[in-house]
């Protein structure tokens, strides 16, 4: 999996990232509007950054920044982080309007606690266009991902999302096996690899301009 390095902090207001793009799902459909995605980081935090040119459908009680279950239940964005060695991964939800809910697990599935609790200082930015375009972003502190899971160069990681609800399509850069939808599979998730970015450097990225959204795509591959 892909990892942006940036020496400079990222700031939400002049994010510019290049992005790779999903448009064939589980079933092996293809979608006219790619779902896009990049990951990076600025030193202190990990950013998930999720965009669409198509509408999303939210979870009717999901509020920009809420910590809310079941998002999953209608169109949202998945990020797993996940330590090989111990097993252990964390799984994040974001919708498009900055509504989100983590989760922590010690094996496949297994939770390591019964409720929901939010990941610490998790923050999330979200701009939803006139034609229903959107962009969203989540930050997450480095320093609490190394304490939780032992983040790092050998963490391995996927990017998931479900998108068209409620007839939901199912999107990852992994490739997962078996007959059914099934993103709890930590063994088929990608190592990362970071490569230093630069904005001052780049000629090519994504911003919301005229209720638009430009964007690159990269091939899947050339992401994991």
């Amino acid at each position: 999996m892909h990892i942006l390095r940036s020496a400079k902090k990222l700031d939400w207001g002049e994010l510019s990232l290049p992005v790779w793009g999903l448009d064939q799902d589980f079933s092996g459909g293809k979608r006219e509007r790619p779902l896009m995605y990049s990951l990076a980081e600025d030193g202190n935090h990990l950013w998930f950054v999720a965009a669409s040119a198509s509408p999303a459908q939210l979870h009717p009680q999901a509020r920009p920044g809420m910590f809310l279950g079941d998002l999953w239940k209608y169109d949202v964005a998945e990020l797993f982080i996940a330590d090989p060695v111990s097993g252990r991964y964390l799984e994040f939800h974001l919708a498009a309007n900055g509504a989100w809910w983590s989760g922590e697990f010690v094996g496949i599935r297994q939770r390591a606690t019964t409720d929901d609790q939010p990941f610490p200082e998790v923050q999330t930015h979200a701009e939803i266009s006139s034609e229903g375009g959107w962009m969203v972003a989540m930050v997450i502190p480095i320093d609490l991902l190394q304490a939780r899971i032992g983040y790092g160069a050998g963490t391995a990681m996927n990017v998931c999302f479900l998108a068209d609800s409620p007839a939901t399509k199912y999107y990852s850069v992994a490739r997962l096996t078996g007959d059914r939808p099934n993103f709890h599979q930590p063994q088929a998730f990608s190592q990362v690899v970071y490569s230093d970015w630069s904005d001052e450097d780049a000629i090519w990225g994504w911003q919301m301009l005229d209720d638009t959204i430009d964007f690159l795509l990269y091939d899947v591959a050339s992401a994991t």
